[in-house]
């Protein structure tokens, strides 16, 4: 989910709008000291202001590998038609982890095992939605000749099983003397003749009218001008009773029969007449004029079918009030008729949507109740309450939020305390939060949550506020508003350094907006305009229509207004910078330069929304660097160029082989380096054979024949010297990357020291490592690969310092785990991995617990951490064949 929820305490006490354009205009040197301190201060107290945490509308498990291992105790033995509900179950679980790629992987489980039809189209919509802006992948795979329209439209009438649940009578032979053979039903002015028995046998209200003991049995003509059915129809219904279809029968026709089936229980009409509407849904207007009828007349399939068309429309479909009125107003029944067993699912996902487009609008409200009603167990309804509550308090209704947390907190979602702290908060209150959470944790003793502390903090102040902040950090280094809190507080004591030390240890690690915003102020208001500069234009990059200052400023004005303070470079001053930052792995202040190129240089644009998208992925920010290759695509200034873009976003997205097929076409029209490039990283991917390591290899020296800037000879000399290393051609190899570093490439002194090791030269490769620390701004990966050239003691010191730099990086967890384990510190090793588990879904830590756990005889902590670890990767065989051996220990 991507909506933000801010504090509403927070909101109510937001000081003066600030003006950031006079602010800028006080030009450096220009005021006395005294009134530059008191500029510093009153800057600080305008510019800096760190809101409250946001209360996330998620499902948060005090313990979420237990709540995996139950899902997948689950999934082993439950029926088929609780599966899907299962995997959304997991969906949830990652998404308050905020593990996107697992999240999708659960969707994709769910749509996968859908027992019904329903479920296949509400978990396809969900997917579709979760994949928008990708058409153009689609469109690139067809140019490959491979179809991608894996949630295209289905057929819903022929997938929808006939249910007929009352079956007409059998027809009854009636004696010749006392019942004519045929029968007149009067419309009007209008005659319709048609066989007694066959009209009979379509309803058991008709076989006792024309067969049974009433008038109507006797009669051979009978008046129906009262029944809403046209002579049309009629005949067209005793067409049907002979041929058994409706060919060539007009929609209105149709809902004519279909409403005249209903009423007479005609259910093998009515069936004929659903599906035929259903076939004939095309559109949002077909889809809202003919949802009243199928809801009306308890037609599913035609219902199935207009649901299919709002969910191919999501979100845009929530933007027409006819379609909102009828997921807002639909009952239990109507829920049932239209979604079928995909009920909660279905406003699972109209919420998810809604709250994306508004969270505080009548809409998502509406759907979040919706979910609640269609809550099926107590899991589900706690879900339900908690988001409802999160939409309710940002909406200020405060008595209705207040009862949905304390339903979702009694029903077990410890989580929702924090909402019940905030509105207790906001009342005065504040002893009353503060005592509360300080119960949660202390009911969680031996495994109190980061979120925990860092909200209790919020109700006190001084020491204790600090010692829960950073007891927040120790238990979850992934929550920014510990780190931001601190950096602005140490600002406001003017300790400038200390500030910027503080919210450098999350970005070093996490690339937060709000914390590149901060840091941004902070440069503001020591008046370092170039740092500035530099964070606001890396936040244009990662999102073009960000606004700061609480959503009052465009991000871009204030680029505009800070240009005016910097020096202007000309292009070739660009790329000396670029040089120099991406030399020194200064991955942000890359992303500057590449930002300002773009706007004011000449250089091909092309080009640098390439370079723009490496630099993206390198900081894990997946879905901006596709929106970058993107514009690559359109900026491309030729056709080989384009090709090859169109190849890496093929590539990117796990199309190894239709991107190995960009590459080759854009070769055919000119031999290029990044078409080399592309195909030598695509070749070596796709290919199971290791005698394809010499084809890699004769690409990449292709690739360094052909015309390219430093930057990306670099990278090719790394990548080569790294597979002359796996075919050990170490001399191969050193040349390579002594090559590459000549020309500023600095991870080379990486591969390099890798060649040292391999030769046994574990000195010189420590101290290769060593050079690449000096050097790098971003360096946790690089003191992690030192540690494997020193002695232990040292190797722990460098690992130390990789869990401080970056504490998401899981191999110094895995290691010291493993070296308390050689000492027989059981429980110590453990309780290390527990660490990082807390706030990390990770295969690798969850099975060595398990193997740990297994060691030491608990049987069921290792059933638990295999559970788990194969909801995170169902198919990993090392955890498939200890989730065997231990199952089979299992008491």
């Amino acid at each position: 989910m991507r909506t933000f929820f801010p504090s509403e305490s927070y909101k109510e006490t937001q000081l003066n709008a600030l003006n950031p354009q006079s602010w800028l205009q006080v030009e450096r040197g220009k005021l006395s000291k005294s009134s530059s301190q008191h500029s510093f201060s009153s800057s600080i107290e305008s510019l800096i202001k760190v809101p409250e945490p946001p209360i996330l509308p998620y499902f948060k498990p005090i313990d979420y590998v237990e709540a995996l291992a139950h899902i997948h105790e689950e999934l082993e033995t439950c029926p088929p038609q609780e599966r899907s509900n299962l995997y959304l179950l997991k969906f949830q679980v990652f998404r308050g982890l905020g593990e996107g790629k697992l999240m999708r992987r659960s969707l994709r489980a769910a749509w996968q095992k859908a027992s019904s039809v329903h479920e296949k189209l509400v978990f396809g919509a969900w997917l579709k939605y979760e994949k928008q802006g990708e058409e153009l992948i689609a469109d690139l795979l067809g140019t490959c000749g491979k179809c991608a329209q894996e949630f295209g439209h289905m057929d819903v009438a022929s997938l929808l099983p006939i249910d007929v649940s009352v079956r007409s009578e059998e027809n009854v032979s009636l004696d010749g003397d006392t019942a004519p053979r045929n029968v007149v039903f009067r419309i009007g002015d209008e005659r319709i003749v048609c066989n007694r028995q066959k009209i009979a046998g379509l309803s058991a209200p008709f076989h006792a009218m024309l067969n049974g003991c009433f008038t109507e049995s006797l009669l051979e003509d009978i008046d129906l001008s009262e029944n809403n059915i046209s002579a049309l129809s009629m005949g067209a219904i005793s067409e049907f009773c002979s041929t058994g279809n409706l060919d060539e029968v007009p929609p209105d026709l149709l809902l004519e029969i279909l409403v005249f089936a209903n009423r007479f229980c005609c259910e093998t009409l009515k069936d004929v007449c659903d599906r035929k509407l259903a076939s004939l849904v095309s559109s949002r207007d077909d889809a809202v004029e003919l949802m009243d009828y199928a809801l009306e007349e308890d037609s599913r399939v035609l219902a199935a079918s207009c649901l299919q068309v709002f969910l191919h429309e999501l979100p845009d479909c929530l933007s027409d009030e006819r379609v909102v009125q009828i997921f807002s107003n639909a009952n239990r029944q109507q829920r049932l008729i239209m979604a079928g067993p995909a009920s909660f699912s279905l406003y699972c996902l109209l919420g998810e949507v809604a709250m994306n487009l508004d969270p505080r609008s009548d809409k998502t409200a509406c759907f979040l109740e919706q979910m609640l009603e269609s809550a099926e167990n107590e899991r589900q309804r706690l879900l339900a309450f908690h988001q409802l509550g999160c939409v309710r308090l940002l909406r200020k209704e405060f008595d209705e939020a207040e009862n949905l947390f304390d339903e979702a907190f009694r029903a077990g979602h410890v989580y929702s305390v924090v909402g019940l702290a905030r509105l207790s908060y906001m009342k005065g209150q504040s002893q009353w939060s503060y005592e509360k959470l300080s119960s949660v944790i202390s009911s969680q003793s031996e495994s109190p949550l980061g979120w925990m502390h860092q909200e209790r903090s919020l109700y006190c102040d001084g020491d204790k506020k600090w010692e829960d902040l950073e007891s927040a950090t120790k238990l979850d280094p992934t929550l920014t508003y510990p780190y931001m809190y601190r950096a602005a507080s140490l600002m406001r004591k003017q300790d400038v350094q200390g500030a910027l030390s503080e919210i450098n240890r999350v970005l070093g690690f996490k690339l937060a907006l709000e914390c590149l915003e901060l840091r941004f102020c902070f440069y503001l208001v020591i008046e370092d305009y170039q740092s500035a500069i530099c964070d606001v234009q890396a936040i244009l990059t990662l999102s073009p229509d960000y606004r700061m200052f609480e959503g009052r400023v465009a991000a871009f004005q204030l680029r505009t207004l800070v240009r005016e303070h910097v020096e202007n470079w000309m292009t070739a001053d660009c790329w000396m910078q670029l040089y120099a930052r991406w030399s020194s792995v200064d991955d942000i202040g890359s992303l500057s330069v590449i930002y300002q190129m773009l706007a004011e240089s000449d250089a091909p644009k092309g080009v640098l929304y390439f370079r723009q998208s490496l630099l993206l992925l390198r900081l894990n920010c997946p879905e901006a660097a596709m929106r970058s290759l993107q514009l690559a695509r359109q900026h491309a200034s030729d056709e080989h160029e384009r090709l090859v873009y169109e190849g890496w976003i093929l590539y990117d997205t796990g199309h190894c082989e239709e991107g190995l097929q960009k590459a080759e076409e854009s070769i055919k029209i000119k031999r290029s380096f990044e078409a080399f490039f592309l195909k030598a990283y695509a070749l070596a991917d796709s290919s199971q054979d290791p005698s394809c390591s010499s084809t890699v290899v004769s690409l990449l020296e292709d690739a360094l024949k052909c015309p390219s800037d430093r930057l990306r000879k670099g990278q090719a000399l790394n990548n080569l010297g790294s597979i002359y290393v796996d075919c050990g051609k170490l001399e191969l190899a050193a040349d390579c990357y002594v090559n590459a570093l000549n020309i500023r490439h600095t991870r080379a002194h990486q591969g390099l020291a890798r060649v040292y090791y391999l030769r046994n030269e574990k000195a010189a490769a420590y101290k290769e490592m060593t050079t690449l620390i000096e050097k790098a701004r971003n360096n946790a990966s690089a003191y992690e690969k030192r540690s494997e050239y020193c002695e232990r003691e040292l190797a722990k010191s460098d690992l130390e310092m990789v869990t401080k730099l970056d504490p998401l990086r899981v191999y110094p967890y895995r290691y010291r785990a493993a070296v308390l384990m050689d000492n027989h510190k059981e429980k110590e090793a453990i309780a290390e991995l527990s660490r990082a588990i807390a706030f990390k879904a990770d295969l690798h830590l969850l099975h060595l617990r398990a193997a740990f756990h297994e060691h030491i005889g608990d049987v069921l902590g290792a059933l638990r951490d295999c559970r788990a670890a194969l909801c995170v990767d169902p198919y990993h065989q090392e955890m498939l064949e200890l989730h065997s051996r231990v199952n089979s220990h299992e008491p």
